[in-house]
């Protein structure tokens, strides 16, 4: 069984060894009600899943857990990640290991949809691989020497707290971080900024329009430059520099085979790869630039569920 914990929503997925999921419940997040709320949330979405199978809770296997850092995975404890306020000392693991009987263990998304897309997406075959959130921030999960790496207490990979710039967008803690010139709320805060110079030189864009009736978004740049429009594809030659230079880091230290790219990699192709190949291209060590390949990710919607479903089967995790 998989759990796949957001700040939106949350699944609960029944699946195999191969990661077919077989029944699926998801359901928003109720924040409002916190933590006891959504566990039993959880707790009722997976006698559904089972009961939809002829099977009961008691009967899964093992549980796997995966959620927004920070969190101690060897603990099995939720550690407050910005995504869902007030869950600031959680024992998750315990909470549903007494509720299911079975092995519960939690780990990192990022760390979860490195395994996921290792196994079985567009990581197939590596032993060196970088995965990145891609999504509303930017984070990253490690496979070094096939295995997956996660630091001395879990905190390896928080490439979004790096810092580019001395000043830009406020994230994770600080102005100019990765998180926030390259994650999609990062975007968004460019978009507007480029919007209101823009606007100063009299240039028009599909956008003016579109932020008339609602906050700038990165779907709303996504959309505009598909239909063509020059801002917005300005906007993401922007930010796929910021990418460029992030991942180059990641390069230069770790010397991966392949960076795969999550969310906004796959909805936005080469229009902010191909910005990002040119930073890396030139920021990089050429030795290790040349070897490694920059794709987005190939599991798609089926990522959170698939990444749950590794954490219950401790993929990456064994001796």
């Amino acid at each position: 069984m998989g759990i796949d914990l957001g700040g939106t929503k949350t699944a609960v997925v029944l699946g195999d060894e191969e990661a077919q999921v077989f029944e699926k419940v998801s359901f928003a997040t109720d924040h409002a009600g916190g933590p006891k709320k959504v566990i039993e949330d959880v707790r009722r979405a997976a006698e559904d899943v089972c009961r939809r199978r002829g099977m009961k809770v008691a009967e899964v296997e093992a549980v796997g857990v995966s959620c927004g850092g920070p969190l101690d995975s060897a603990a099995g404890v939720i550690l407050g990640p910005p995504n869902l306020p007030g869950w600031d000392y959680v024992p998750i693991v315990a909470e549903l290991q007494a509720f299911t009987g079975r092995p519960t263990w939690l780990d990192n998304d990022a760390n979860a949809g490195a395994v996921a897309e290792w196994k079985f997406g567009a990581g197939i075959g590596t032993r060196n691989m970088v995965f990145i959130t891609a999504g509303t921030g930017f984070g990253a999960g490690l496979i070094l020497d096939g295995r997956l790496y996660c630091g001395t207490n879990d905190m390896a990979g928080e490439i979004g707290h790096v810092r580019l710039e001395r000043y830009g967008p406020w994230a994770y803690g600080k102005p100019g971080s990765v998180d926030g010139l390259c994650g999609g709320a990062g975007m968004a805060r460019i978009a507007r900024q480029m919007m209101d110079e823009a606007a100063r030189r009299g240039v028009q864009s599909k956008l003016f329009m579109a932020a008339r009736t609602a906050p700038v978004t990165a779907k709303m740049v996504a959309d505009a430059a598909d239909d063509g429009d020059g801002l917005a594809q300005d906007i993401l030659r922007a930010v796929g520099e910021y990418w460029g230079r992030a991942l180059a880091i990641l390069v230069d230290i770790l010397n991966p085979e392949r960076i795969v790219l999550g969310s906004l990699a796959v909805r936005l192709g080469d229009k902010i790869l191909a910005p990002a190949r040119e930073a890396l291209a030139r920021e990089a060590l050429p030795r290790s630039a040349a070897v490694c390949h920059i794709v987005p990710a190939k599991l798609g919607e089926r990522l959170g569920d698939v990444a749950a479903l590794c954490v219950a089967m401790r993929l990456g995790r064994q001796p």
